[in-house]
């Protein structure tokens, strides 16, 4: 019997998990990220878009947690390891992360893309999480479209056409 794929969005500050044939997608990545951990091995996916860096940063107690990197990551690892993933095997996608916007200051609060970048990054390194390829910064948008099946990242990016990484 051969399963219907389905193709499974993700909004933004959203976070959801696939096994196997199926093919995760988020769209509106401009200063957001999108990150993809996969289990090469189970063929278990997830993806979050993540919006800001910190949550220690939000004023409210009751948080979105797939909305910031920090907390994201952690939960994204937590539900791959619940769907059967293991996270020894977990890999790295990213995309996203651009700076949209030009500004003529020295805030570093204004260069939030570079800054989702950077707190995903740390996040990873520190559950020992390997990013096997990335296509992030820049001034564009972009569309992502994992394929759990092939492990495969569709990176469609406005202006400069699609790519895979």
């Amino acid at each position: 019997m051969t399963d219907v794929v389905q193709i499974i969005k993700v909004g933004i500050a959203d976070a959801k998990v696939i096994k196997s044939p199926h093919v995760l997608k988020t769209s509106g990545l401009g200063s957001c990220v999108g990150i993809v951990l996969f289990d090469g091995i189970q063929k278990i996916a997830g993806m979050a878009h993540i919006m800001l860096p910190d949550s220690s940063t939000s004023r409210h107690l009751n948080i979105n947690r797939a909305k910031f990197a920090d907390t994201a990551v952690e939960d994204l690892v937590r539900a791959i390891e619940t769907a059967g993933g293991r996270r020894y095997r977990l890999k790295a996608k990213l995309a996203g992360g651009a700076q949209m916007f030009q500004f003529h200051t020295e805030n570093e609060l204004m260069r939030i893309g570079p800054r989702n970048i950077e707190a995903v990054r740390k996040k990873l390194n520190s559950l020992s999480i390997p990013v096997v390829s990335e296509d992030v910064g820049g001034r564009s948008g972009r569309t992502i479209q994992f394929d759990s099946e092939t492990g495969m990242l569709k990176v469609r990016t406005v202006n400069k056409g699609q790519t895979e990484i």
